[in-house]
């Protein structure tokens, strides 16, 4: 991963960054920029060509703008002039992003930052630049050129480190849910998923791991992980992750769809849906690695990570639409259509987090419907709880995360559509509000933790269809930062 270090001098300067804002940010781009002034002075006669070059660029100063200047035979060899917007963190998220595409084929690059830069703005920076330089290859051929090392210029370094460092972490764990879901199924088993979490976790002593395979999950009762899972040549498993500090006085359960691959099963999806249904286990991705970055930044709260995985295949002991299946609380469900598994697996969960774990707080994340799509578009999930200050909270670390979400409605009119003849519930009423109905069908089985309860349908904004701002083509970690943000201000 990218090395980024804060530093009060370079140790080499081959191509110097030097930040330029707008002088209204208000106005947009019809506001003349400047150079802003830097907290370490730049090389002789560096600062006064790089002011001079501004209006001769053109720049605006917008957040992620770039204009390079060669200086043959001089150093630093390059000047690059870096829109930073209004000097926010977003906006130095946007600004290292684009800097990391514009760079990638330089070895080494200097940033001389503004002396008033604060620490949330150096976060974003950071961020920017780890994420958007993230790739994911499975080849031989060799690696394309990729920027290895920046330095960041301040006046005072060691005030920035440990900024720097729980920027490194949470990109570090969102590539880690990045590469978990990008990885093809015909790799990624559930049994293999549980091996990549035991390996991302025995380098932090004071994580438990528990795996449950099929003879566990029957003599328990999770009915729900064994009928989606039964078509598949590779069964499931229930993976539990637990951080335990000592210090911890409050107990977060986060618990994330991980359907390896999803064909539809026997209501099968078309080809064109089917070929991404790698991605549908990136809400297993995304709590994992955020329980795993909660532990590495010892940060003090407990928080156990269930992660039900399964692959819903085609076979003679696939499980039927019209099929009954009992789930670890004992609540029962016809199953309607057998593309509709991600929330019989999640039921389970939920209901041992309820009856064995009993948290104070319990969130889940899955990649639940198209319908989150059709009514939020690519780059924002949607947030179900009754729990005003819990979602307050929760959109409140989402936006600082530089991610999105909107809280939608659990119409209670819309309960009546889960009533089953033969069963407890139906798992995927066909009244339409898809995305609402099966937040109230999880809402089930949350018993008394209901109001302390909270549901993310996260499936458009897991991908991305090309690089945007800090995310890259494929597998987002979406819910990764986010997660971190809140679990690092829950008390």
């Amino acid at each position: 991963m990218l090395a980024i270090r804060p530093l009060a001098e370079p140790d080499r300067l081959d191509v110097l960054v030097l930040p330029v804002r707008p002088t209204d940010p208000a106005a947009g781009g019809d506001a003349p920029a400047e150079l802003a002034p830097t907290a370490v002075t730049p090389p002789d006669g560096t600062a006064e060509e790089a002011a001079a070059l501004v209006p001769v660029a053109r720049v605006s100063g917008r957040a992620g703008e770039i204009a390079t200047h060669l200086r043959p035979g001089r150093s630093p060899g390059r000047l690059v002039l870096l829109g930073i917007g209004d000097g926010g963190e977003s906006s130095w998220r946007a600004a290292g992003a684009a800097l990391a595409r514009s760079a990638s084929d330089e070895t080494q690059i200097t940033i001389a930052l503004p002396a008033e830069v604060t620490s949330e703005a150096v976060r974003g920076l950071t961020e920017g630049l780890l994420l958007a330089s993230y790739r994911f290859r499975l080849t031989d051929a060799g690696d394309p050129p990729a920027l290895t090392g920046v330095d960041l210029l301040l006046d005072d370094p060691e005030a920035y480190e440990s900024t720097v460092a729980t920027a490194r972490t949470t990109a570090a764990m969102t590539r880690l849910a990045r590469d978990l879901t990008n990885t093809p199924s015909s790799v990624k088993t559930p049994q293999w998923f549980a091996d990549q979490v035991a390996s991302a976790a025995a380098d932090l002593p004071d994580v438990r791991l528990t795996v449950r395979g099929p003879a566990e999950l029957a003599a328990e009762g999770f009915g729900g992980i064994l009928a989606v899972g039964g078509g598949s040549a590779s069964g499931p498993r229930l993976v539990e992750v637990d951080w335990h500090p000592a210090n911890a006085r409050t107990h977060v359960v986060l618990i994330g769809k991980g359907i390896t691959f999803d064909t539809g099963g026997i209501s099968i999806k078309p080809v064109p849906a089917m070929k991404l249904m790698r991605k549908d286990m990136a809400g297993a991705a995304a709590v994992v690695a955020a329980t795993l970055g909660a532990a590495a930044l010892r940060l003090p709260v407990r928080v156990t990570t269930l992660a039900p995985l399964a692959e819903n295949m085609v076979s003679g002991s696939a499980f039927r639409p019209g099929d009954v299946i009992r789930h670890y609380d004992g609540t029962t469900s016809e199953t309607t259509n057998s593309d509709a598994e991600g929330r019989l697996v999640l039921a389970d969960a939920l209901a041992y987090a309820v009856r064995q774990l009993k948290p104070d707080v319990l969130i889940d994340l899955a990649t639940l419907t198209g319908a989150n799509a059709v009514a939020l578009g690519k780059r924002t999930a949607a947030l179900y709880s009754e729990n005003d200050d819990l979602a307050a909270d929760l959109l409140t670390a989402i936006e600082a995360a530089g991610e999105a979400a909107w809280r939608m409605p659990l119409h209670t009119d819309y309960v009546e559509y889960l009533g089953s003849e033969i069963a407890d519930l139906y798992s995927a009423p066909a009244q339409g509000a898809g995305s609402v109905t099966a937040a109230l069908y999880l809402r089930e089985f949350t018993g008394d933790l209901r109001d302390r309860w909270l549901h993310l349908d996260m499936s458009a904004p897991s991908w991305a269809d090309g690089d945007q701002a800090e995310l890259t083509r494929g597998a987002t970690g979406w819910g990764v930062r986010s997660l971190l943000r809140w679990l690092a201000a829950v008390d």
